[in-house]
């Protein structure tokens, strides 16, 4: 009976881990579309101030200045963005691996660095 209760004990963990995998995998994708609901409501907010500069913009250089300084933060945001964004999903890639740890490592697999 001993190997019958060693596989029912690996499955019964196996389980356990993958629970605990997708729990963090879940969180993480919560935090992503989280960010990026925010980074939505911010660039609305953004887009809306730039078209009110635009209408009141009195000459030609006025217009190609404020659509310099909105393409140039249009472009800081999105990189930012999309650092916090590859930071969160890295996190949480992390977090999922490590209920599987102990039993990867008991067939030879290391977390790469």
């Amino acid at each position: 009976m001993k190997p019958f209760d060693n596989v029912q004990n690996f499955g019964k963990e196996g389980f356990e881990a993958f629970v605990a995998s997708a729990t963090a995998m879940t969180k993480g994708f919560q935090s992503m579309a989280q960010e990026a609901s925010e980074y939505s409501r911010k660039a609305v907010e953004v887009n809306a101030s730039n078209v009110e500069k635009l209408v009141a913009a009195r000459s030609f250089e006025r217009v190609v200045e404020v659509q310099q300084l909105a393409a140039k933060d249009v472009y800081e945001t999105s990189v930012a963005n999309a650092t916090k964004l590859g930071e969160i999903y890295v996190a949480a890639a992390k977090e999922a691996y490590k209920p599987f740890e102990t039993s990867l490592a008991a067939f030879g697999f290391k977390p790469a660095a």
